[in-house]
């Protein structure tokens, strides 16, 4: 009997959408890491859910949802990079709606938008590159540990937490931030180009902003919402239709406790907090 109900649920559901506009629409929640597991966003898990928005041949433009802090640097250019060749490749725009946050490798993302919309409190922005850790050189000792460390490079303990820091150290760390952040930097101004109107100083410091001023800074276009936008440019009569992870036939909820799960959800609420989040 199932078999006979969804065809016929699916034909129902295409005669009720007759006529309408179809937006697909890509929501990108989480924080960006390269780790496979619920939550996160990277190039493995967001490239299925795009080509699929971008399959739909009869739909005007692409909307996209951006809601993160950030994360990864390189899965955050290889998720705009593939909208924008999908986007090329389809000569489709694609029009990018910020929720709460598009920080850092969000706002990376974002800008691969031909629009960026954003609420008024949206956070945006967050144009930096940090490294953090922690230092417990002495801890050890004091407890009675001894530890063994041996290798075959001098750099190669470079950020052990046990060690003292070494100003050689230091300044390859912060060449290795400048490296990337020369890459962040150049690819907003590539996508944003005459709109950004802030000097470089101002924008590229790590500082983040409201939507509000961010539309002043010229890092995102206007204030508006997703719904109101999509209508005021193609009509009331639209069908937003939500592009989402594929379930799996026999999926099975994972159970239990897991410590590397655990310091997962740490690390990405961390991310989040940081905005105030």
């Amino acid at each position: 009997m199932a078999e006979l109900t969804t065809p016929r649920r699916n034909w129902l559901q295409r005669l009720l959408r007759r006529g309408k506009t179809t937006i697909p629409v890509v929501r990108l929640h989480g924080v960006i890491a390269a780790e496979q597991r619920q939550g996160r966003l990277n190039i493995a898990t967001v490239n299925p859910l795009l080509e699929r928005a971008f399959a739909i041949k009869s739909a005007p433009a692409i909307a996209i949802i951006v809601n993160s802090p950030g994360g990864s640097p390189v899965q955050s250019r290889l998720i705009g990079k593939r909208i924008r060749d999908l986007a090329d490749q389809h000569d489709k725009p694609v029009l990018v709606f910020v929720e709460d946050a598009a920080a850092s490798g969000g706002y990376f993302i974002a800008i691969a938008g031909d629009e960026i919309i954003v609420d008024p409190s949206s956070i945006v922005g967050s144009i930096g590159v940090i490294m953090a850790g922690f230092g417990f050189v002495g801890t050890l000792e004091k407890l009675g540990i001894e530890r063994r460390v041996h290798t075959a490079g001098n750099n190669k303990s470079t950020l052990d937490p046990f060690l003292p820091e070494k100003q050689s150290d230091i300044e390859r760390i912060k060449q290795f931030e400048l490296d990337i952040h020369d890459v962040f930097i150049n690819a907003v101004k590539t996508r944003r180009g005459a709109r950004l109107k802030a000097p470089d100083e101002q924008l590229f410091t790590g500082e983040w902003w409201t939507g509000m001023r961010g539309v002043e800074l010229g890092l995102v276009d206007a204030l508006g919402d997703m719904h109101e936008v999509l209508q005021a440019r193609y009509g009331r009569n639209i069908h937003l239709k939500i592009i989402a992870p594929k379930r799996p036939f026999f999926g099975i909820p994972r159970l239990g406790f897991s410590a590397e799960g655990f310091a997962a959800t740490i690390e990405d609420r961390a991310l989040w907090a940081r905005l105030g989040l």
